[in-house]
């Protein structure tokens, strides 16, 4: 990698000097980043017979040979002396033959480079830049000896810093790319980018207008680097190992550590690590490596010193230790369609993958189920969230249908073995009905499966009867060979119907016909209880029912469900009819959409219980943030606690083992309360209830209630309107606009000045920021419309 040319002009002009003195008193304060470009390095690493570059050298090994030379301008001003030291630990000093320098203004390469073998034993190993003076080999060479741990807990944090720099770095170059081409598309890429690299994503950067949202995305980049779960943390480095206080406190959380990667505290840390042992002559100085290929370009976070003390520049190298790649996880739900060029491998568990060229060589093998094989290359890309493949032009035609993939290539210099996937490529074989040809009736929805070879490859489903319009369908992928589908033949006549499934990349879709019966009601039983002006028709195909009359009442559809093979049709009377008692026995007369009549025998059943709710008592939580208030009783927080009393109609009396149901309006969430739990009988004829929201969870918006008795029950009516409430930590106001703090603001619909929300600031859908802005009222008073209850508001008040 080409020098920088500051590093040129840099060195070793009266301007240095003053700029080394102003990023020393900025250090003292509060530690420059990592942003200063330094001197370089040209390393290459032989184990065997293979010969990397060290960029892709993740760890070194015991006999490695290693090739080293400083990468000056040609027109250096100032010489340096290169070292090299391995290490064994922080309590076991090196030998002193394991330290070797080079002179690198000499012309001959055996004397201004290093040839090095890593002896057994070691486990560290640290490069050193030095301004040439006499004596600078004996004084690094005691403190080496001296303090071995500083210089083992400095090669470990700038090895990891430097891993880390470069996942920060590739995110910085991907989001200034898609700026540069697509700035439009930040809002989707850079959330991939962020779970590929690790990094700390600010959603509400994506909220801004297009031309605000990288720069936002980018700030506070020291911030941006979470912790990679692949590298040991070095807390656990150091676990029994006998450092200073200062080595002890650097990987504390008050020290800065905290949740994030070694990047953060770095500076912090090795202020700390090398104040230890700087002398007046020299003063040691920390390095972040940005490898690529052979190049190893160093970057500094002060301008270096030429008088004294002069600064020495500290370069951490890759571990001495066994490789250990990462342990890749296929990120795919269900198998990938590779019938179009690009197809993505997703995976989870390596940013280094990403912004490093450890993993080298990776190949995606396919295995066809003849046992035929191919070896395709992927190129990791953290803005796809995989691998993605680069083979070009079409596969054999063994490779249709499911073909396996196994991801590999090598780590460093060792194998490297990824997931493995399930992909597919469509062919020409047909699709089929999945087991047992159906009976498919108009008038109702039907259920279908399709079996094919590439299921995942499917771009559309269509369904045409006759001249008719096509009709899209949805469908879902199940296991490797079958689509599920669900054909609306409601409006449908009976006769041939044809689905035609068109695969990506191919102009013709496969047709399937299919033939649709019509079949005719079947009744069953008709059922009503005493005093009810509703009934219930049992049977089947009851859609193609008309009305009934009973009794001198006119019964019409209000809703047909299944259960199984049964349908059950609710009906409702128009008008009144004869009394009907208990015991009653009467006969239907069934009308059927065609002109027929069907007579039925109907059972009155025993009269149902009837409820009158007589009052209700909202309390509010108890929860912390600012109150906001309610208005009336007509709304339950999730929080709070409802007290409510009903009464027994029509001289009825409760009994002991009465129950009272409460739910949802849709019933998928429901309590029911019971003279152990939260029910009392005031009297024969007046029982109270309590009701604690959290036990109907997660329920939200209207309530209803009805009393169980036996196998009979009341009428569904409606209670209260159960809200979840965002909690408010603060209004602040400024001129014409406020701003609204808090946690759960996706809660809220609607914001306004005025009760009827005239000119309301609508959220949107989804919305995940921590504050809104609203025009300011008047009179302080907000009225909040929540998502839960949107006919009533809560207010809010500003001061």
């Amino acid at each position: 990698m080409p020098l920088p040319d500051r590093w040129k002009i840099l060195s070793w002009t009266c301007g240095a000097a003053a700029i080394a003195l102003s990023a020393a008193t900025v250090q003292a304060a509060d530690p420059a980043p990592f942003e200063l470009g330094g001197p370089g390095l040209r390393i290459t690493v032989m184990r065997g017979k293979d010969v990397l570059p060290i960029a892709q050298v993740p760890s070194l090994a015991e006999g490695d040979q290693l090739s080293i030379r400083a990468d000056l301008p040609e027109d250096q001003g100032t010489r340096f002396l290169l070292l090299s030291t391995f290490l064994r630990g922080a309590t076991n000093p090196p030998p002193k033959d394991w330290i070797r320098s080079a002179e690198t203004w000499k012309k001959k390469a055996k004397d201004n480079s290093l040839s090095l073998t890593v002896p057994k034993g070691a486990r560290q190993m640290t490069l050193f830049l030095v301004p040439e003076t006499g004596g600078a080999l004996g004084t690094i060479e005691d403190a080496v000896r001296g303090k071995p741990g500083e210089f083992v807990r400095a090669t470990q944090e700038l090895n990891q810093a430097s891993l880390d720099r470069s996942r920060l770095d590739a995110f910085m170059a991907a989001i200034r790319a898609q700026e540069n081409t697509h700035p439009e598309f930040l809002r989707s890429v850079a959330p991939a980018l962020a779970r590929s690299l690790s990094m700390k994503l600010n959603d509400e950067c994506l909220s801004k207008v297009v031309e605000l949202q990288a720069n936002c995305l980018l700030e506070n980049r020291e911030q941006l680097v979470l912790a990679d779960v692949h590298s040991s943390s070095i807390a656990e480095t150091l676990t029994g190992a006998p450092t200073d206080l200062a080595l002890q406190l650097s990987s504390t959380r008050e020290a800065g550590y905290g949740f994030y990667s070694p990047y953060i505290g770095v500076v912090r840390d090795l202020a700390r690590i090398f104040g230890a042992f700087s002398n007046p002559e020299f003063d040691y100085l920390p390095t972040l490596s940005v490898r690529r290929d052979d190049a190893a370009a160093l970057l500094l976070n002060k301008a270096p010193s030429f008088q004294k003390p002069k600064s020495v520049l500290v370069v951490g190298m890759p571990a001495i230790e066994a490789d250990s790649p990462p342990r890749l996880r296929s990120a795919a739900n269900g198998p990938i369609c590779a019938a179009r060029p690009g197809v993505v491998l997703p995976v989870e568990g390596a940013p280094l993958i990403y912004s490093t060229a450890y993993a080298r060589a990776m190949t995606v093998k396919l295995t066809a189920a003849s046992g035929e094989t191919i070896d395709l290359p992927v190129e990791a890309r953290a803005d796809r969230g995989g691998y993605v493949v680069r083979g070009n032009g079409p596969l054999p035609a063994a490779f249709r249908g499911t073909v396996k993939g196994h991801l590999s290539g090598y780590w460093g210099f060792e194998r490297f073995d990824g997931p493995d996937f399930s992909l597919q490529l469509p062919g020409d074989a047909p699709w089929k009905v999945a087991g047992e040809e159906p009976t498919l009736v108009v008038g109702r929805d039907n259920e279908l499966g399709l079996t094919g070879e590439a299921p995942a490859c499917v771009e559309g489903v269509t369904l045409r009867q006759g001249d008719g319009a096509p009709q899209s369908l949805a469908w879902k992928v199940q296991g490797h060979d079958t689509l599920l589908l669900t054909l609306p033949l409601a409006e449908r006549r009976p006769g041939d119907i044809r689905l035609e499934v068109k695969y990506q990349g191919m102009a013709t879709p496969t047709a399937l016909t299919l033939k649709a019966y019509a079949q005719a009601s079947r009744l069953d039983a008709l059922s009503l209880h005493a005093g009810d002006h509703e009934a219930v028709l049992s049977g089947q195909r009851l859609d193609q029912v008309a009305g009934v009359d009973l009794a001198g009442m006119a019964l019409v559809p209000d809703g047909l469900t299944r259960d199984g093979s049964v349908d059950r049709l609710r009906l409702v009377a128009k008008g009144d009819g004869a009394a009907l008692k208990a015991g009653d026995k009467a006969t239907a007369r069934v009308r059927l959409k065609d002109g027929r009549t069907v007579d039925l025998a109907a059972a009155v059943e025993a009269a149902r219980p009837r409820l009158t709710l007589l009052s209700r008592t909202v309390s509010a939580g108890t929860a912390e943030g600012r109150r906001l208030q309610l208005q009336g009783e007509g709304l339950l927080p999730d929080d709070g606690r409802l007290v409510f009393s009903v009464r027994a109609e029509e001289g009825g009396a409760f009994r002991q083992d009465d129950v009272l149901e409460i739910a949802s309006a849709d019933g998928a969430n429901a309590v029911r309360l019971s003279g152990p739990n939260g029910l009392r009988l005031s009297g024969p004829e007046v029982m109270v209830a309590t009701l604690d929201p959290a036990t109907l969870a997660p329920a939200a918006g209207p309530l209803r209630f009805r009393l169980l008795r036996g196998e009979g029950a009341s009428d569904w009516q409606p209670l209260v309107t159960l809200a979840r409430l965002p909690h408010i930590d603060g209004v602040s106001c400024e001129a014409r606009y406020c701003t609204i703090k808090g946690r759960d603001l996706f809660l809220i619909d609607a914001v306004d000045g005025t009760p009827g929300f005239q000119k309301p600031t609508v959220v949107a859908q989804g919305f995940t920021g921590s504050s809104l802005q609203v025009p300011a009222t008047r009179d302080g008073r907000f009225y909040i419309r929540l998502r839960d209850a949107r006919d009533q508001a809560v207010i809010l008040n500003a001061s």
